[in-house]
């Protein structure tokens, strides 16, 4: 299957069917379509500033953590797409058991509105995190380890923070004492693993405390 043959519309459809289904209730994409979800998404990634600059209104989430049916229900909450402009703060694997789905939908929506839907990245989108509490694990057993590379090619290109309307500032963690100026972000180059990056600031934003682990 190629990335003209890809349907995004009936990805996005798939993912949504399972609505008023009972909780764990998975939806099997195929592995080319989650590949595409993943390269493609990555080059809006990359053509994005790394600090994003965004406009109000538009709705701030939290950690998502693999829990897919809490997702569906935010989104039943606030509005589907493009109803509603979008913000998520990171950290939407590992934990849950349900991490693919959570993570396909929202690339998904990102190709599918790139100028309305946005997704920073958390400490649980980086390999040596996400290794370890799940997702690596749900990958292997559903696919194959090879896609669990896919995603973290992805991972390494997310942006780390954002701006709305020049005064609201918001990150997966905190704010470290290595950041003296939004230029130190923007200078960030992708992709990159975020633990591993020069800028220790870069470290802080996706994580509250970057010396203890999540």
């Amino acid at each position: 299957m190629t990335e003209q043959e890809v349907d995004l519309d009936s990805i996005i459809d798939r993912l949504l069917e399972v609505r008023g289904s009972r909780p764990g209730k998975q939806v099997q994409l195929l592995e080319t379509e989650i590949r595409y979800l993943c390269t493609k998404a990555r080059e809006i990634f990359i053509s994005q500033p790394i600090l994003l600059e965004l406009e109000a209104p538009i709705k701030i989430c939290g950690d998502i953590h693999g829990q897919y049916y809490d997702l569906l229900r935010l989104f039943e909450y606030g509005g589907f797409p493009p109803e509603a402009n979008y913000l998520f703060l990171g950290d939407y694997v590992d934990r849950g058991k349900q991490s693919l789905e959570t993570i396909c939908l929202l690339l998904a929506y990102k190709i599918k509105y790139p100028e309305n839907f946005f997704i920073l990245r958390g400490n649980h989108e980086c390999a040596s995190i996400n290794r370890i509490y799940g997702f690596y694990d749900e990958c292997k057993r559903r696919y194959n380890i090879k896609l669990w590379k896919t995603f973290t090619d992805c991972f390494n290109c997310l942006p780390i923070a954002a701006i709305i309307d020049e005064k609201i500032f918001t990150m997966h963690g905190g704010l470290s004492p290595d950041l003296n100026s939004m230029e130190q972000i923007r200078r960030v180059m992708r992709p990159t693993d975020v633990r591993l990056a020069p800028l220790p600031a870069a470290c802080g934003l996706d994580w509250a405390n970057a010396h203890v682990a999540d």
